[in-house]
């Protein structure tokens, strides 16, 4: 594993709360594929955890409700042949999920108005358009 896995700022995920299933994968594959647990199953106790900050926590239980099973977020990787892969794959996933729902809410639109002369010029070019279409009909020919 190449370490802790930041989730943003000096906020990581800690090793000690990753817990790591193995299973094999499913799909083709040769002699190899029925020996190996290559599939990874990453669970991350999200309700218990004391490294995200309490406002981050909040956040991060509220916009992952739907994924959470009993307060715990389950990632899944299968797509590489290698475990070490795929526990690589799994983690940055989860960092990243973390990373997403426990981000800051955007900052609310201030509205503006549309310039005067511009919704002018709108309104104008569609009368020129509509008459231009208007005097191609047939009407007043021959």
């Amino acid at each position: 594993m190449s370490g802790p896995y930041v989730i943003r700022g000096s906020v990581s995920l800690p090793e000690a709360e990753l817990m790591w299933r193995f299973s094999r994968s499913s799909g083709p594959g040769g002699q190899h594929v029925n020996t190996s647990d290559s599939q990874v199953e990453l669970r991350f106790d999200l309700a218990a955890t004391e490294a995200l900050p309490p406002v981050w926590k909040q956040r991060a239980l509220e916009r992952l409700a739907g994924r959470l099973v009993g307060g715990v977020v389950t990632v899944r990787a299968s797509e590489h042949r290698s475990q070490w892969r795929n526990r690589e794959t799994a983690a940055v996933r989860l960092a990243s999920l973390l990373a997403e729902a426990t981000a800051p809410p955007p900052k609310p639109r201030r509205p503006t108005r549309i310039p005067r002369g511009i919704n002018e010029r709108r309104l104008r070019e569609k009368k020129q358009r509509g008459d231009t279409k208007r005097g191609r009909s047939g009407r007043d020919w021959g």
